[in-house]
């Protein structure tokens, strides 16, 4: 295998910004959660370093998801990242989005959203 990045250990990774990001988590906490640097965050958030089965577990149970939903959206089969991860903006309005418990509320604001790429041409 060459040294370049594996794409699935770049998918993962991404994977993982996006639901600590979701979580409202800094790469610091994260990092102190697992016990190493929040350098060390970053190399696996950009796939520069795989992590292991054991420190998915960690990172998993850190972020309070299951294991499985480090791994939505990665084309196993292919060797590849299927979809592209959220952004970091995105991953934020999810967040935030997941904190406003009135569906009424939710739903008006996605009808907002919509209205808005659909006269900007993002839809």
């Amino acid at each position: 295998m060459s040294s370049g990045k594996h794409p699935v250990d770049v998918a993962v990774g991404a994977r993982v910004r996006e639901l600590r990001i979701r979580a409202g988590m800094s790469q610091t906490k994260l990092g102190e959660a697992l016990g190493v640097s929040f350098q060390q965050i970053q190399k696996y958030e950009n796939g520069a370093n795989r992590m292991g089965a054991s420190r998915l577990v960690q990172v998993a149970s850190a972020l309070n998801v299951p294991l499985a939903q480090l791994f939505t959206g990665v084309d196993v089969e292919s060797q590849s990242g299927a979809e592209p991860a959220l952004d970091t903006e995105a991953s934020k309005v999810a967040r935030d989005w997941a904190s406003i418990p009135n569906q009424t509320m939710r739903d008006s604001l996605r009808q907002v959203v919509r209205s808005m790429a659909e006269k900007t041409g993002g839809r």
